[in-house]
C-alpha cells in the first residue's frame, strides 16, 4: 500500500482462488479493489459513474472522444493504434445505462504498464477536440462535402452506430421497458443515444459532462493478477492521481419511486414484410415486467436468481414451458430472466410473435399460472437443480469471451457503484447455504412469487406493435429538420460546414508519429512454453489436468462421412435441436430436469474443417460442464444423448424451430457485416460456400421456408424422419450416410 492509499480490509474467497483488497485514495476518495491472484495475465479496468439525464448519448459520444488522443499522447487514434503496439489479450471501453469502464488485460508486465499509462491519460486527461466530437459524435455535412445545393446530412460514428443498434428489436423493446419502468430516474434514457436526439448534443455540453464524471471522486479503479496493489497505486497517484482533489458533488443513480399500481403501455417499432402475403397481425410483442429488490443485497440478487431460475431454467420449468407451449405467441421474449445491471433488480419475461387482442389473456394467464404456483408449490427436484446451477457457475473458472479477471471485475462493480460490497457480490457461499436451508420449506418458493410478482405493484405491461411507415416516418422528420436547417443557413454558417468536413477530410489523413506511444520490442517478450500437458488414456480418449475449481469439462466429437447440400443445411438445425429433445424412455421435460439437476447444460455442436489434403472434414460433436461430484451422471447424460437421442417429439421440435426461427431474425440487423462477409467469400472456396449455408443469409432463408412449411403435419413427419436419419419411402426405412452413431467416438476429454 503507497501513502496515498488506506487499507480499508481484505477478504479470501477460496472458491474463486482470489483475495480481494479494498482501497481508499485519501485525497479524492477514489476507490481502488485490488483481486490479487496467482495469475500473470493482468488486468486493469477504471470505471466512471456516468448518468445521463437526456437521451443525446452524451456517456457513449465520451467515450467514443476521450479514446482520440490525451494531454501525454497527443495522436488521433492512440486506442488502435496501440492494438499493434502491445500483446494485449483484451482491451476495450463500454458504456452501460448508469456507468462507463475502460478494461484492458495482458500478460506482459511492461504491456501493462504502457497501457496503464494510455487508459490513465485518455481518462482523466482527454483533449476532447471540436474535430473529434464532430467525428465520433455527430455532425451536419453536404452530402458533396463542398457543394452547398447537395443537401445536408447526418453523420458520425455513434450517430450511425445509434441508428444500427436501434433498428434491432431486442435494443427497442430494452429501451422501451426501461423507458416505462424506471421513469424518473436515469434509466429510462437511452444511455448510448436516440438517433433523433444525438443531434442536440453540443460539444460544450460534452466538456461540462466530461469535468463533472470522469473524476476520480467518481472513480471505481479495479485490477487483478499478480502485480501487488502498491505497484498499481502507485502508477495511479504519479500519472493521474496527485492533480485532483476531492470532487464535493456526489454522483449516484435515482433511487425508483415504487408504483402504485400496475401501467399498461404500448410502443412501435419499425416492421417490413418479408413479402406481400406477410401479416403484421402476429408480430406484436408482450412483456409483462417487475422492479425487485436492491441490486447490490446479496440475498435478493441470488433470490431473484433462483425463482427465476425455478419458473425459466428450461423447458420443463412451469413459466418456461408455458411461453414456449402456449398459442398465444411463437416463442419466449428474448428478454426472459432476472436483470441486475442496474440499481434495482428487474424481472420480465414475455412473447413474440403474438397478436394485440391476446395481450389481456397473456397477462391473465401469466398471473395465474404464478397463482397456481403460489398455492400448489414447485417440484422439489427443479429448486434443488436451480440452487446446483447458481452453484455451479460460482464455482467455474472462465471468462467465457472475457478474460477472467475482467469477468469477476464486471460481476462485482454494480455494488462498488452503488456504494455496496462488491466483495459481497462474488463470495457468496454463505448466502448459498443459507438458502441451501430454506428452500427444504415447500413454502419459500411460493414466497417469493407472492412476494415480488404478485403483490408487488411496481408491473408494466408492455406491448411494442409493429409499424411499417416508422422508419420512413422517421426518415421524413430527419429529411424535415435538415430542409428546414438548410434554409436557415447563413453564408457563414455553409462555409463552416464545408469548412469542417474539410478539416475532418485532413485530419483522417495527417500521419500521427506513433512513437509518441509506448511499445514492445522482442526483447520484452519472454520465450515461454504455455502447452497444455495432454495425456493419451487411450485410442479415442484425451485427459487434459486442470485447475478447474472442482468442475470437469467433458467433450465428445464424431466424425461425419461426407453430407449431401440438403444435409449440410440441416446439419446446424440438428444440433440446436439435438439437447433440447428427449432421450430414451425420457421425454424432452424431464431430460431438461437431469440437465440442470446434474450438469451445466449440454451443448451440441458441429463444424466442417479443411484438412492439410485439401478435403472437407464435417465433426459433430456434444459438450458438458459438471461439479466433480456429478461426473457419472453427467457423462451417462452426455453418452445416451449421443445414442439414444428421440426424433419422434414432434410437437417439440416444431416448437423448437419456431423459437429458432425468432432467434435468427432477431440477429439480423446485428450482423448485417458478418452476413456480407459470409456471402462474398462463400464463391472463393467450398469451405466458405458451407459456412454460407450453415450460416449465412441461405440459412435464415431455410429456416423460415421451412418454419412455414411446417404448419403441414405430414412435412413436420418427413422432417423429424431425416432428422433421425431415415428417408421416408415406400421401402423399409433406410440409414442416410447422415445418421452418426455408427461413427467412431473421437475425444472425450476429463479436466479435472
Amino acid at each position: 500500500m503507497t501513502s496515498s492509499f488506506e487499507h480499508l480490509h481484505t477478504q479470501v474467497i477460496n472458491t474463486l482462488n482470489v483475495s480481494v483488497e479494498a482501497y481508499r485514495h485519501t485525497e479524492t476518495g477514489a476507490l481502488h479493489y485490488h483481486f490479487d491472484a496467482d495469475n500473470s495475465e493482468n488486468v486493469f479496468l477504471v470505471a466512471l459513474r456516468t448518468l445521463p439525464t437526456d437521451s443525446t448519448g452524451v456517456a457513449h459520444i465520451l467515450e467514443h472522444t476521450a479514446l482520440c488522443g490525451s494531454e501525454r499522447f497527443p495522436v488521433r487514434d492512440p486506442f488502435f493504434m496501440m492494438i499493434r503496439r502491445s500483446l494485449n489479450t483484451f482491451m476495450n471501453a463500454f458504456t452501460s445505462s448508469d456507468w462507463t469502464a475502460y478494461p484492458f488485460a495482458t500478460q506482459n508486465k511492461k504491456d501493462f504498464d504502457h497501457l496503464l499509462q494510455v487508459y490513465l491519460d485518455a481518462v482523466f486527461f482527454a483533449r476532447l477536440d471540436p474535430l473529434d466530437f464532430a467525428q465520433e459524435g455527430h455532425r451536419m455535412e453536404f452530402s458533396e462535402p463542398s457543394n452547398p445545393a447537395s443537401g445536408l446530412e447526418f453523420k458520425g460514428v455513434v450517430f450511425n452506430e445509434m441508428k444500427g443498434a436501434m433498428s434491432s428489436i431486442s435494443s427497442t423493446l430494452w429501451q422501451a421497458l426501461s423507458k416505462h419502468l424506471h421513469t424518473g430516474t436515469t434509466y429510462q434514457y437511452n444511455s448510448g443515444g436516440k438517433p433523433e436526439d444525438i443531434p442536440n448534443l453540443t460539444h460544450d455540453e460534452l466538456v461540462a459532462f466530461y469535468k463533472k464524471h470522469y473524476h476520480p471522486s467518481n472513480a471505481i479503479f479495479m485490477t487483478f493478477g499478480d502485480i501487488p496493489a502498491s505497484e498499481h497505486q502507485a502508477q495511479f497517484e504519479v500519472r493521474a492521481l496527485n492533480r485532483f482533489t476531492r470532487q464535493t458533488d456526489t454522483l449516484r443513480a435515482e433511487q425508483q419511486v415504487r408504483f402504485t399500481q400496475p401501467r399498461v403501455a404500448e410502443e412501435r417499432y419499425a416492421y417490413q414484410a418479408d413479402n406481400a402475403t406477410d401479416s403484421a397481425d402476429s408480430k406484436h410483442y408482450f412483456l409483462l415486467s417487475w422492479m425487485l429488490g436492491d441490486s447490490i443485497a446479496l440475498k435478493d440478487v441470488l433470490e431473484a436468481q433462483l425463482m427465476s431460475g425455478v419458473l425459466l431454467d428450461n423447458s420443463s420449468s412451469p413459466l418456461q414451458k408455458f411461453l414456449e407451449t402456449t398459442p398465444l405467441g411463437s416463442s419466449p421474449s428474448s428478454l426472459c430472466g432476472v436483470d441486475t445491471s442496474s440499481k434495482e433488480i428487474v424481472f420480465c419475461c414475455g412473447l413474440e410473435g403474438a397478436k394485440s387482442d391476446d395481450i389481456d389473456a397473456f397477462e391473465e394467464q401469466i398471473l395465474a399460472l404464478l397463482q397456481h404456483i403460489v398455492d400448489n408449490g414447485v417440484d422439489q427436484s427443479l429448486v434443488e437443480s436451480v440452487l446446483h446451477q447458481l452453484e455451479l457457475k460460482q464455482r467455474e473458472v472462465t471468462g467465457s469471451s472475457y478474460p477472467y479477471g475482467l469477468s469477476l471485475m464486471l460481476a462485482a462493480l454494480p455494488a462498488a457503484l452503488h456504494d455496496g460490497n462488491p466483495i459481497e457480490l462474488l463470495d457468496i457461499d454463505a448466502v448459498l447455504n443459507d438458502i441451501r436451508t430454506h428452500i427444504v420449506d415447500p413454502g419459500y418458493i411460493p414466497s417469493l412469487i407472492q412476494r415480488w410478482l404478485l403483490d408487488n405493484t411496481h408491473r408494466v405491461r408492455l406491448l411494442v406493435a409493429p409499424d411499417s411507415d416508422l422508419d420512413a416516418n422517421k426518415a421524413q422528420q430527419e429529411a424535415d429538420r435538415l430542409s428546414k436547417t438548410a434554409q436557415s443557413l447563413s453564408h457563414e454558417q455553409t462555409q463552416e460546414i464545408i469548412n469542417l468536413a474539410a478539416q475532418l477530410t485532413q485530419r483522417q489523413e495527417q500521419q500521427d508519429d506513433p512513437n509518441v506511444l509506448p511499445k514492445l520490442t522482442l526483447s520484452d517478450i519472454p520465450e515461454i512454453n504455455t502447452r497444455t500437458d495432454v495425456h493419451q488414456l487411450n485410442d479415442t480418449v484425451r485427459f487434459y489436468p486442470k485447475a478447474t475449481n472442482g468442475l470437469i469439462y467433458q467433450d465428445t466429437r464424431f466424425k461425419l462421412p461426407a453430407l449431401s447440400l440438403d444435409e449440410l443445411s440441416l446439419l446446424p438445425l440438428m444440433t440446436n435441436c439435438l439437447t433440447e429433445l428427449g432421450v430414451g424412455d425420457h421425454d424432452y421435460l424431464t431430460v431438461q430436469q437431469q440437465q440442470s439437476a446434474c450438469t451445466g447444460g449440454l451443448s451440441a455442436f458441429s463444424q466442417i474443417t479443411r484438412h492439410t489434403e485439401g478435403h472437407l472434414a464435417a465433426f459433430w460433436g456434444l459438450s458438458t460442464k459438471a461439479l466433480i461430484n456429478n461426473r457419472a451422471s453427467a457423462q451417462d447424460l452426455l453418452n445416451d444423448t449421443a445414442h439414444k437421442v428421440r426424433f419422434d417429439e414432434e410437437q417439440r421440435i416444431r416448437e423448437l424451430i419456431q423459437q429458432i426461427r425468432a432467434s435468427v431474425e432477431r440477429g439480423i440487423t446485428g450482423n448485417g457485416h458478418g452476413f456480407a462477409m459470409s456471402a462474398a467469400a462463400s464463391h472463393h472456396n467450398e469451405l466458405a460456400a458451407h459456412h454460407a449455408i450453415q450460416s449465412g443469409l441461405i440459412s435464415i432463408q431455410r429456416i423460415k421456408q421451412l418454419d412455414d412449411s411446417l404448419n403441414d403435419s405430414e412435412q413436420l413427419s418427413a422432417l423429424c424422419h431425416r432428422m433421425e436419419g431415415c428417408e421416408v419411402t415406400g421401402r423399409s426405412p433406410q440409414r442416410s450416410p447422415l445418421d452418426w452413431r455408427g461413427y467412431i467416438l473421437l475425444r472425450l476429454a476429463l479436466i479435472y
